[in-house]
Protein backbone atom coordinates (compact mmCIF):
# COMPACT_ATOMS: atom_id res chain seq x y z
CA UNK A 1 0.00 0.00 0.00
CA UNK A 2 2.90 2.24 0.56
CA UNK A 3 4.51 1.63 -2.42
CA UNK A 4 1.26 2.18 -4.18
CA UNK A 5 0.97 5.68 -2.51
CA UNK A 6 4.59 6.76 -2.89
CA UNK A 7 4.25 5.49 -6.99
CA UNK A 8 0.90 7.87 -6.93
CA UNK A 9 3.41 10.58 -5.12
CA UNK A 10 6.20 10.45 -7.75
CA UNK A 11 3.48 10.32 -10.40
CA UNK A 12 1.88 13.52 -9.46
CA UNK A 13 5.66 15.01 -8.65
CA UNK A 14 7.07 14.08 -12.42
CA UNK A 15 6.72 17.61 -13.91
CA UNK A 16 3.72 17.96 -15.50
CA UNK A 17 2.42 21.34 -15.24
CA UNK A 18 -0.65 23.02 -16.35
CA UNK A 19 -0.52 25.85 -18.98
CA UNK A 20 -0.44 28.47 -16.31
CA UNK A 21 2.70 26.71 -14.88
CA UNK A 22 1.65 25.29 -11.31
CA UNK A 23 2.02 21.80 -11.04
CA UNK A 24 -1.41 20.22 -11.23
CA UNK A 25 -2.88 17.12 -12.59
CA UNK A 26 -6.03 17.43 -15.01
CA UNK A 27 -8.35 14.94 -14.55
CA UNK A 28 -7.69 12.82 -17.61
CA UNK A 29 -3.73 12.14 -16.57
CA UNK A 30 -5.37 11.25 -12.93
CA UNK A 31 -7.66 8.98 -14.56
CA UNK A 32 -4.79 7.44 -16.48
CA UNK A 33 -2.62 6.94 -13.63
CA UNK A 34 -5.43 5.55 -11.61
CA UNK A 35 -6.06 2.81 -14.19
CA UNK A 36 -2.40 2.39 -14.17
CA UNK A 37 -2.09 1.86 -10.76
CA UNK A 38 -5.57 -0.36 -10.99
CA UNK A 39 -3.96 -2.63 -13.44
CA UNK A 40 -0.47 -2.56 -11.78
CA UNK A 41 -2.37 -3.60 -8.27
CA UNK A 42 -4.08 -6.36 -10.12
CA UNK A 43 -0.91 -7.56 -11.55
CA UNK A 44 0.82 -7.42 -8.39
CA UNK A 45 -2.38 -9.42 -6.94
CA UNK A 46 -2.25 -12.32 -9.76
CA UNK A 47 1.18 -12.87 -9.60
CA UNK A 48 0.81 -13.02 -5.45
CA UNK A 49 -2.33 -15.35 -6.36
CA UNK A 50 -0.24 -17.64 -8.66
CA UNK A 51 2.79 -17.82 -5.97
CA UNK A 52 0.99 -18.73 -3.39
CA UNK A 53 -0.68 -21.50 -5.82
CA UNK A 54 2.66 -22.42 -6.84
CA UNK A 55 4.18 -22.98 -2.81
CA UNK A 56 0.79 -24.80 -2.24
CA UNK A 57 1.59 -27.27 -5.43
CA UNK A 58 5.60 -27.49 -4.09
CA UNK A 59 4.21 -28.18 -0.40
CA UNK A 60 1.87 -31.02 -1.71
CA UNK A 61 4.59 -32.88 -3.87
CA UNK A 62 7.07 -32.24 -0.59
CA UNK A 63 4.21 -34.09 1.44
CA UNK A 64 3.85 -36.58 -0.66
CA UNK A 65 7.69 -37.17 -1.04
CA UNK A 66 7.90 -37.49 2.69
CA UNK A 67 5.60 -40.18 2.90
CA UNK A 68 6.68 -41.86 -0.22
CA UNK A 69 10.31 -41.78 1.71
CA UNK A 70 8.72 -43.47 5.06
CA UNK A 71 7.26 -46.01 3.24
CA UNK A 72 10.22 -47.35 1.09
CA UNK A 73 11.91 -47.17 4.68
CA UNK A 74 9.04 -49.89 6.38
CA UNK A 75 9.64 -51.63 2.86
CA UNK A 76 13.50 -52.27 3.34
CA UNK A 77 13.00 -52.59 7.11
CA UNK A 78 10.90 -55.38 6.16
CA UNK A 79 13.06 -57.27 3.39
CA UNK A 80 15.74 -57.27 5.70
CA UNK A 81 13.25 -58.65 8.72
CA UNK A 82 12.84 -61.45 6.03
CA UNK A 83 16.51 -61.42 4.86
CA UNK A 84 17.79 -62.04 8.58
CA UNK A 85 16.62 -65.09 9.54
CA UNK A 86 17.92 -66.20 6.21
CA UNK A 87 21.46 -65.49 6.36
CA UNK A 88 21.40 -66.97 10.17
CA UNK A 89 20.84 -69.74 8.63
CA UNK A 90 23.42 -69.82 5.57
CA UNK A 91 25.75 -68.63 8.80
CA UNK A 92 24.86 -71.86 10.71
CA UNK A 93 25.17 -74.07 7.25
CA UNK A 94 28.69 -72.88 6.55
CA UNK A 95 30.39 -73.52 10.04
CA UNK A 96 28.36 -76.93 9.56
CA UNK A 97 30.54 -77.69 6.59
CA UNK A 98 33.67 -75.82 8.05
CA UNK A 99 33.53 -78.03 10.87
CA UNK A 100 32.64 -81.04 8.79
CA UNK A 101 35.27 -80.07 6.52
CA UNK A 102 38.02 -80.02 9.12
CA UNK A 103 36.73 -83.60 10.42
CA UNK A 104 37.41 -84.96 6.99
CA UNK A 105 40.65 -83.41 6.10
CA UNK A 106 42.69 -86.15 8.74
CA UNK A 107 40.10 -89.01 7.79
CA UNK A 108 41.25 -88.40 3.97
CA UNK A 109 45.17 -88.34 4.97
CA UNK A 110 44.28 -91.84 7.57
CA UNK A 111 42.25 -93.21 4.22
CA UNK A 112 44.81 -92.50 1.83
CA UNK A 113 47.71 -94.15 3.67
CA UNK A 114 45.47 -97.05 4.78
CA UNK A 115 45.19 -97.44 0.47
CA UNK A 116 48.96 -97.13 0.66
CA UNK A 117 49.49 -100.01 3.17
CA UNK A 118 46.67 -102.14 1.62
CA UNK A 119 48.47 -102.09 -2.10
CA UNK A 120 52.01 -102.64 -0.34
CA UNK A 121 50.27 -105.40 1.72
CA UNK A 122 48.77 -106.59 -1.42
CA UNK A 123 51.61 -106.43 -3.72
CA UNK A 124 53.51 -108.06 -1.07
CA UNK A 125 51.15 -111.24 -0.48
CA UNK A 126 51.28 -111.07 -4.88
CA UNK A 127 54.75 -111.63 -4.89
CA UNK A 128 54.89 -114.42 -1.97
CA UNK A 129 52.26 -116.33 -3.42
CA UNK A 130 53.47 -116.40 -7.18
CA UNK A 131 56.95 -117.44 -5.03
CA UNK A 132 55.55 -120.30 -3.71
CA UNK A 133 53.61 -121.50 -7.06
CA UNK A 134 57.14 -121.38 -8.43
CA UNK A 135 58.74 -123.43 -5.33
CA UNK A 136 55.88 -125.85 -5.71
CA UNK A 137 55.58 -126.71 -8.89
CA UNK A 138 56.95 -130.20 -10.14
CA UNK A 139 59.86 -129.50 -13.03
Amino acid sequence: MEQQQSQMLRVKNSGILSYNGSPMIDDKDEEMTMSALSAFRAKEEEIERKKMEVRERVQAQLGRAEEETKRLAEIREELQALADPMRKEVAIVRKRVDIVNRELKPLGQTCQKKEKEYKEALEAFNEKRTAKRLNCSPN
